[in-house]
């Protein structure tokens, strides 16, 4: 049992690194104010991911059925349809920056080209830091929605590999704890090169943006056309 338990948690460490969760967390990264910000936000999303988790599986295993097809398609078509929300947000924010070059000289040496992005740089920073001490209910949301998707295969594997309804819960929480501990690892990664490239290279910045984004779209729309495509066979 105590390695099951421990496979559970391993398991959950390796589940928030997949593409899709990854995208939705570098989205929210990309608007976060600094690297602990970013690891709230991380953190955030593997507790609704382990809420939801939770609360499905207990429910699916107190009235020994599991998720029907059916629902199980239209919730991943719901992750798809948010990863592509996500990436456009993403974009929005972009031009909301409003990113130009113009040509800068100085006294001595020739004049080179500076990307600049206005802002309203006093609202801006008062926005991220009242909301660096909110809770990050959108994290949470979106882990919410991820854990719903992904809670029918999960369901599943617990339901056939545990010998009672308590070990099946341990193994579950152990599985949260760890996708709660690699996502805030996958989102302090993700928040090293952001904070670094928009303190000094403006340009690598908005490229990482512009990446984030459009994986994420690409992600998300990808799911929805592989569900659509399950629906229709």
């Amino acid at each position: 049992m105590l390695t099951l338990l421990s496979l559970g948690f391993l398991i959950g460490l390796r589940h928030a690194f997949e593409a899709d969760h990854a995208a939705a967390v570098a989205t929210l990264a990309s608007q976060s104010s600094s690297l602990r910000d970013t690891v709230r936000q991380g953190v955030a999303w593997g507790i609704g991911h382990t809420v939801t988790l939770f609360l499905m599986c207990s429910i699916a295993m107190f009235i020994n059925g599991i998720v029907p097809e059916q629902v199980a398609v239209a919730l991943e078509m719901a992750v798809g349809a948010m990863l592509i929300g996500l990436g456009l947000d993403v974009w929005r924010r972009m031009k909301q920056d409003r990113l130009h070059v113009h040509v800068h000289a100085h006294r001595e040496g020739p004049a080179h080209l500076h990307l600049h992005a206005h802002r309203n740089e006093p609202e801006r920073h008062q926005n991220l830091h009242t909301h660096s001490h909110r809770i990050p209910y959108r994290a949470i949301l979106v882990g919410m929605t991820h854990g719903m998707a992904g809670s029918a295969a999960l369901i599943l594997l617990t339901l056939q590999t545990t010998l009672s309804f308590t070990s099946a819960l341990a193994y579950i929480l152990l599985f949260g704890l760890g996708s709660i501990l690699g996502m805030a690892t996958l989102s302090l990664a993700i928040a090293v090169p952001l904070r670094q490239s928009s303190q000094s290279l403006l340009w690598a910045h908005r490229g990482i943006q512009v990446a984030i984004g459009g994986v994420s779209i690409f992600l998300g729309a990808a799911i929805l056309y592989t569900q659509v495509q399950a629906v229709i066979r």
